[in-house]
């Protein structure tokens, strides 16, 4: 199965395709979508598009079976769980509109899928992505390892939610 993890922002959007193959992890690309590098003036529509353009390029690359991205953690910075939530609808709409598998999971559920526990450090989750897919170092920036750690967790948690769907068990 492959998977493109997101870890959705409007600045910095981390993305990672991942394959896995039984238990074995391999990485094919991450990075991150960086709308303020060049250009620190775009507009949000910009800003946004140009995170579109990215997505379509990953999807027409890697073909995917299934896009995970990161669940909105609301905090108290209102406009920036605003401009994330326009992002993530972005990336949702253009993940559907290509027929690619949509799964949403929480910052905690992703923590607890690499490392057992939901409450975990950033560090700790860090190291458990370079652990998992053999990569030499903890890949850079954060938002890119966030983004493997968000595909890993949908690798991990598909064939127990294919086996509820094909039982009927959520239905």
């Amino acid at each position: 199965m492959r998977v493109i993890g997101i870890d959705p922002g409007t600045h910095r959007c981390g993305y990672a395709v991942v394959d896995g193959a039984g238990s074995k992890l391999i990485v094919q690309c991450y990075g991150i979508f960086n709308t303020q590098e060049k250009n620190k003036d775009m507009t949000a529509a910009e800003r946004l598009f140009k995170i579109r353009q990215g997505l379509c390029g990953l999807i027409e690359t890697y073909k995917p079976d299934a896009l995970s991205i990161e669940r909105l953690f609301i905090n108290n910075n209102f406009k920036t769980a605003i401009s994330v939530g326009e992002a993530r609808g972005v990336l949702l709409v253009t993940a559907f509109e290509r027929g690619v598998e949509i799964a949403e999971y929480t910052p905690q559920q992703i923590k607890s899928a690499l490392t057992g526990s939901g409450a975990a450090p950033k560090g700790q989750l860090s190291q458990m992505v370079k652990l998992l897919t053999g990569l030499a170092e903890i890949p850079k920036p954060d938002d890119a390892a966030d983004a493997i750690a968000c595909a890993i967790c949908h690798l991990q948690s598909a064939p127990f939610l294919n086996a509820a769907k094909k039982h009927a068990i959520f239905n």
